[in-house]
């Protein structure tokens, strides 16, 4: 990676594009912010290196970059059809952005697993998933009992537990 200001750079540009890209839907540009503070804050608490800091970023901005083309083509955009979907339309972003490809295949992995929770193989991917869960369960809504059992069954980085806890009073 390039040193710390350009890669804030770089993701601040990523940021506007993913703004331009949901254009006119302000739930899906909301939901990426809140999914992109949380994971930024439980990488720093877990003290992601730089590198795996900022997969998990760019990672968290576009996650969800597969609902638009579900949408377009199957009339609805459940979590497998986002996950099937996406990789391909950040890929193509993200090279015209410029990015290295071994960085690009890491979050297209992450992009075509974000829904996917047996087998999380690596922190980034980790933390991916609990703060894509802290932003859902507030968004959908979700009641205590699937709270807890969310809880236990999804989230294992430290700062992630803590935040739950402290959001969610479990």
């Amino acid at each position: 990676m390039e040193d710390g200001g350009v890669s804030q750079r770089w993701l601040d540009t990523l940021f506007l594009k993913m703004i331009e890209y949901y254009e006119g839907d302000p739930k899906r540009i909301q939901h990426f912010i809140k999914v992109h503070s949380f994971a930024e804050l439980i990488g720093k608490g877990e003290q992601l290196d730089e590198d795996t800091m900022f997969i998990l970023e760019v990672a968290a901005y576009v996650h969800d970059i597969g609902i638009k083309p579900a949408e377009e083509k199957y009339g609805r955009s459940d979590g497998k059809l986002q996950e099937q979907e996406g990789p391909t339309v950040a890929q193509q972003l993200l090279f015209d952005l410029g990015l290295e490809n071994y960085v690009i295949d890491r979050i297209c992995y992450l992009v075509g697993h974000h829904h996917t929770y047996s087998n999380i193989e690596g922190l980034d991917y980790q933390i991916l998933v609990e703060a894509d869960f802290l932003v859902n369960i507030y968004e959908d809504e979700v009641g205590n009992s699937a709270r807890k059992s969310a809880y236990e069954r999804i989230f294992k980085t430290e700062t992630g537990k803590k935040i739950f806890r402290q959001m969610y009073g479990i």
